[in-house]
Order: C-alpha cells, then structure tokens, then sequence
C-alpha cells in the first residue's frame, strides 16, 4: 500500500511536471513541487494515523500507563533507556516480543508493517522532535 502511495504521487509529479515543460509560466514548477510536498506530508500524516489505530489496539493497554515495565509513551526518560538503534530494535522487539511484552502485542494477525507505524508512532509522541525516516 505504502509502495502504491509513492508510486502515486511520483506518477502525477511527473505528469504535472511534463504539463509545466510546455507551458512559459514558471509558477506551474513551483506549484507542483508545492504538491509533490503536500502528497509527502499527507503520507506522513496518514502512517502516524494508522499507526494511532495499531497502537490503540495493540499497544495501549500496557504503553498508556507502563504495565510490567513497559516504557509509557511520551515518557521520555523510560524510552530514552532503550537502545540507540531506535527504529531497527524496536521494530524486531515490537514484532518479535522482548521481556515480557508478547509479539505484536499479542495481536498476532497484525502485519509487520502495521506493527512498524504503531511503533513509528509511539516515537513520535514521545520525540516529536526526532525525525522518523
């Protein structure tokens, strides 16, 4: 899905761009680099949303408050002592399970990519200022 999206905003790039070629007004280029910004924002917008979903479903019940030593999202000292590999560990632990946390929250019919945006996610609640890609 995500690979469908790219592909997406990369096709009417270029179509917007290949109408511009034509045209005398510059302003085309600078408006479709405008929404070729826009599709990249919304695209963020839309994993972070679907993993707010994921999570919800499958991670609250023990990251909202910290149950059994889970780090608490947004507690930002409980996850700053986890690994500096961020998104490579966290990914194989949240789809693996690590300590006592099982796989994929116990949520086993979970894709790993549904898995990977509720981890995205609880990271960028708890370092929005840390970048995801």
């Amino acid at each position: 899905m995500i690979r469908f999206y790219r592909n997406l905003v990369i096709f009417s790039t270029l179509c917007v761009l290949s109408c511009a070629a034509y045209g005398d007004d510059k302003t085309t280029v600078v408006s479709s680099m405008a929404v070729q910004q826009a599709a990249a924002e919304s695209w963020r917008e839309r994993r972070l949303a679907f993993g707010k979903e994921v999570y919800q479903q499958a991670c609250a019940s023990c990251h909202d408050e910290g149950v059994d030593g889970a780090p608490a999202i947004g507690d930002r000292d409980a996850w700053s002592e986890r690994s500096t590999l961020w998104l490579a560990v966290l990914f194989e632990h949240s789809k693996a399970g690590y300590l006592d946390m099982p796989a994929k929250g116990a949520q086993l019919d979970l894709t790993d990519q549904a898995v990977d945006a509720a981890s995205e996610y609880m990271l960028s609640v708890t370092f929005p200022e840390k970048p995801l890609d």
